[in-house]
């Protein structure tokens, strides 16, 4: 006895409606500027190696979710910065996706094997991650300002603009503050009216501010989130460092950077750097009287 199946086109007809003529209307393709975008991976290999173009959409799509990621940031400072906390904390939902989905690209990159890399890394002259000026735009607005940085960018008058501009501005921690002050928290004088150019550096005096907002049953709920939001993008970071720096050692070893940096060994002093101390030094403090 055979079984009959019912006879099928595998195959999905076109709706009707479906728009197919797109001469005089704008179409997927062009609004996204798809020409330019995938046209943008040049590799320098000669003669060219198959994985360099990994490395190339790696790197750009890294760049393209670090616009967006600054991007959010900075509405995210802007709308502190004006009381609307709600909807600074729907900003930093996005930031913390999108630095999850940059921590696991590295998993990608982390298929190119010591050997395929070093058939073409030569090719890559001094360019290097290092010199990403939206990266240190981000690492400018959450408070690990570096005035030094700058001159990596002098030779691209915009990145330098971008940066020197970030510089001067109060950071998203920094803003942050002054909203509590606002609220009627007991921020020093000394935070409040600090040199925002300079790096954030630990303040014992807050400890004892968050320590009330975090025990607090009083504390309005977006403030405890706020602060909690904060501790989850710096983890986030601290991630995303930590994973850069393992792809890197699996694929160069303790070799030199390509920019003149001395590699892994750069890369594990990032570690040490923090954004926001206090937040993670009152958990020592919650629940003592």
């Amino acid at each position: 006895m055979t079984s009959q199946c019912p006879m099928s086109s595998n195959q999905r007809d076109i709706e009707e409606g479906v728009r197919t003529d797109f001469h005089n209307t704008m179409s997927y393709g062009s609004y996204l500027d798809l020409e330019r975008v995938l046209s943008a991976q040049h590799p320098v290999s000669q003669p060219e190696h198959h994985d360099e173009m990994l490395f190339i959409i790696q790197h750009q799509t890294s760049e393209l979710w670090l616009k967006l990621m600054l991007h959010e940031l900075v509405e995210a400072r802007r709308l502190i910065t004006v009381d609307e906390l709600g909807k600074a904390l729907k900003c930093l939902a996005r930031v913390k996706h999108i630095q999850k989905t940059l921590t696991e690209q590295w998993s990608v990159l982390a298929t190119l094997t010591p050997r395929e890399y070093a058939q073409f890394r030569g090719f890559l002259g001094s360019s290097s991650g290092f010199q990403s000026y939206q990266y240190r735009a981000v690492e400018f607005i959450l408070g690990n300002k570096h005035a030094g940085m700058l001159k990596v960018h002098e030779s691209d008058p915009k990145a330098h603009e971008m940066l020197e501009k970030l510089l001067h501005e109060p950071s998203l921690y920094d803003v942050f503050l002054a909203a509590l002050h606002r609220a009627g928290y007991a921020i020093p004088d000394s935070v409040l009216t600090r040199d925002v150019t300079q790096p954030w550096n630990f303040t014992e005096e807050l400890v004892p501010v968050f320590k009330d907002i975090y025990e607090s049953e009083d504390t309005a709920w977006s403030l405890y989130q706020a602060c909690e939001d904060l501790v989850d993008v710096e983890d986030n970071f601290q991630a995303w460092r930590f994973r850069h720096l393992r792809v890197v050692q699996r694929t160069i070893g303790f070799r030199t950077g390509t920019g003149g940096s001395s590699g892994v060994n750069f890369l594990k002093r990032a570690l040490d750097l923090t954004f926001f101390p206090e937040l993670f030094a009152v958990r020592t403090e919650i629940g003592v009287s």
